[in-house]
């Protein structure tokens, strides 16, 4: 009789993908987990599914209040052409960081890029110099969702809000 091929999990079968270096009480975590954390990742966190929408960052480690979280890095392109994208684009990853300049995040690797928003965000989106950190506004547990409030968007109030916190805005 052939042998047959094994089949390869169902993308939602997967186990999350964990950004920072194994501890020794997050090994249960990390079993079957790719880590990886960038230099400019300053805390240890997971992506995987949100209960917000898609997937989510969740912090693996407690981050203190005002303390940077890390950035996200991604294709710098024009505004003209991020205008052009977002407009043909169902799920937007791009941030302006400048009057002329626009990052888009749909290829980069770096895990603050699945940050959903949150009308009641724990923390903020920051562009320094070119630069999209994430800095927290409060203290942040272990397995908490972070969350940042996306202001003026390309969705122009087109887009449901689904963060679910109280005074919830309905729309982005």
């Amino acid at each position: 009789m052939p042998k047959l091929a094994p089949r390869a999990p169902s993308p939602a079968s997967q186990p999350p993908v964990i950004f920072g270096p194994p501890a020794p009480d997050r090994e249960a975590l990390l079993m079957g987990c790719l880590a990886i954390r960038p230099h400019y990742q300053k805390y240890d966190v997971a992506v995987r599914r949100s209960p917000i929408d898609g997937f989510g960052v969740f912090a693996l480690e407690p981050v203190p209040r005002w303390q940077k979280i890390g950035e996200v890095r991604g294709e710098s392109i024009t505004v003209a052409e991020a205008r052009r994208r977002a407009a043909t684009l169902v799920r937007i990853m791009i941030v302006e960081v400048s009057h002329k300049t626009a990052v888009d995040l749909a290829r980069s690797t770096d895990p603050m890029r699945f940050t959903n928003h949150s009308c009641q965000p724990n923390a903020r989106l920051s562009v320094d110099e070119g630069r999209i950190e994430f800095y927290a506004l409060r203290d942040i547990a272990v397995g908490e969702e972070l969350t940042v409030n996306y202001g003026d968007t390309h969705h122009e109030g087109r887009l449901a809000c689904r963060c679910g916190a109280p005074g919830c805005l309905g729309r982005l």
